[in-house]
């Protein structure tokens, strides 16, 4: 029930998904979903190979001896991308309404959130909007973290435990909070 002289925000029967926003048929889309939750989830820690497979039978370009455990998700994969070595980790959500590009070497740890879509609040119909994250090489998501749509991480950052990513981070900081700040300079390590 509306009170009285109150504009009307949002009128959600107009809502609609465009055809072309999953980037996939709804079929291929469901179909995926599927294939994640009784394939790739109940899969042993230890069959990284099979769920690297399955990411990229169904679009994602996965590189070599990235780890994925079984419970990260991922909305879409067609519009995921991820470098050589990088792991993600139990519960790490990849919301890839719009393109997520994680580069080499980086971490998404557990529960990590990459959120690459969100709504147009300004329009009655509030339609979806996508936005696309680029987590850059050697970068550390910790675990817990949100990272909002259109953030880009630069290479080597860390992205303290707990920490809402609301805007772009620079390259080789250690950045904490939310917001999420730029706190003091990564260290770099000594050479084995």
């Amino acid at each position: 029930m509306q009170p009285q002289n109150l504009p009307t925000f949002i009128d959600l029967s107009r809502f609609k998904v465009a055809t072309e926003f999953r980037g996939r048929s709804a079929f291929v889309t469901q179909l995926w979903w599927l294939v994640q939750d009784f394939l790739i989830r109940p899969s042993p820690q230890f069959l990284y190979g099979w769920r690297r497979f399955w990411w990229r039978l169904f679009g994602a370009d996965v590189g070599e001896q990235v780890i994925i455990r079984p419970t990260a998700r991922v909305t879409f994969p067609w519009k995921v991308k991820i470098g050589a070595r990088s792991w993600i980790g139990d519960y790490a959500e990849l919301y890839s309404l719009g393109a997520i590009e994680i580069g080499s070497d980086a971490i998404i740890s557990q529960h990590a959130y990459l959120c690459a879509g969100t709504h147009d609040y300004t329009k009655i119909d509030f339609p979806l909007v996508a936005s696309p994250i680029r987590i850059e090489d050697q970068t550390w998501v910790a675990a817990g973290c949100f990272v909002a749509p259109g953030v880009t991480i630069g290479r080597g950052s860390i992205i303290g435990a707990r920490s809402v990513v609301l805007e772009n981070m620079p390259a080789g900081m250690i950045c904490v909070g939310n917001p999420a700040k730029p706190l003091k300079p990564r260290p770099v390590p000594e050479s084995l």
